[in-house]
């Protein structure tokens, strides 16, 4: 079984959970935070997909380039980080086009939303999305978090209907690559982001073990993740557990992975299917 990888390519201070403590003056810490993932990509002749915000492109479009010459997959995050919440139907256009004048030449065909900010209430970005050319999604989450999450959605790939995305269409034009869980009397999230870091390294295994049974899993992470420099904010006990955990160890746990199974770019498993 080939699984998929993914990097979430944005700014360190995307976490909701920084918003608020921001300082005035902030380094994105771009390339150095990415370097240590490429090159370890590179070691163990992975490639991946990157899920690249517009704004970080529009600043470091030589790293963008740098990641797409090396093989992996260019794939869309929006342009702002900003939640489909906050910005509407109009506002998520507005953001598509202006990622796809600063990524489009690498001729993205999925999509990533922040904060997994694709439900019932956001609907309308499936139409959207099928507007401009993708042809994927992977942002809904089958769990139900007080952030975000699709409680009832399929675990494994299916075809979204508008009317209710948690229901699969076998008309539908974008394919929905749910974020990994595995099911233990309730849906539990392993092998990305908070779960990746914070999870011991033999229930990762274990996770995707069974996973792989029935399906790929994906595997996802941020480069701020899995690098030692991330600035640590004076944010609140709970966030920063959420935030900060596991992070000087989370490259080493991931290289793991790298060396224990094999994956793919997220496009792979739609050309697969």
């Amino acid at each position: 079984m080939i699984n998929a990888l993914s990097i979430d390519l944005e700014y360190w201070w995307c976490s909701e959970f920084l918003t608020e403590y921001l300082p005035e003056k902030r380094d994105d810490q771009f390339p150095e935070s990415v370097i240590p993932l490429l090159d370890l990509l590179d070691k163990y002749k992975t490639k991946a997909t990157f899920f690249v915000l517009g704004a970080v492109a529009e600043h470091h479009p030589d790293l963008i380039e740098e990641i797409y010459n090396k093989g992996h997959e260019i794939a869309c995050h929006s342009y702002s980080h900003k939640t489909l919440y906050e910005l509407g139907r109009e506002g998520f256009e507005k953001e598509i086009i202006k990622s796809l004048e600063l990524i489009g030449k690498y001729n993205p065909i999925g999509f990533w939303a922040p904060s997994f900010s694709i439900n019932n209430e956001t609907k309308w970005a499936f139409e959207i999305l099928e507007k401009y050319g993708f042809k994927y999604d992977s942002s809904i989450f089958p769990i139900k978090t007080m952030l975000y999450g699709v409680p009832n959605a399929p675990v494994s790939m299916y075809r979204p209907s508008k009317k209710d995305v948690s229901k699969h269409d076998p008309n539908g034009k974008i394919v929905e690559f749910p974020l990994t869980v595995i099911n233990m009397g309730m849906n539990v999230p392993i092998a990305g982001g908070f779960y990746l870091r914070a999870l011991p390294f033999w229930f990762l295994k274990w996770g995707i073990k069974k996973v792989n049974q029935s399906r790929p899993a994906i595997v996802y992470i941020h480069p701020w993740e899995t690098y030692s420099g991330t600035p640590r904010l004076g944010i609140p006990l709970s966030s920063r557990f959420i935030t900060y955990y596991g992070i000087n160890g989370a490259l080493n746990k991931f290289g793991k992975l790298l060396n224990e199974y094999d994956f793919q770019p997220v496009k792979g498993l739609l050309y697969s299917s």
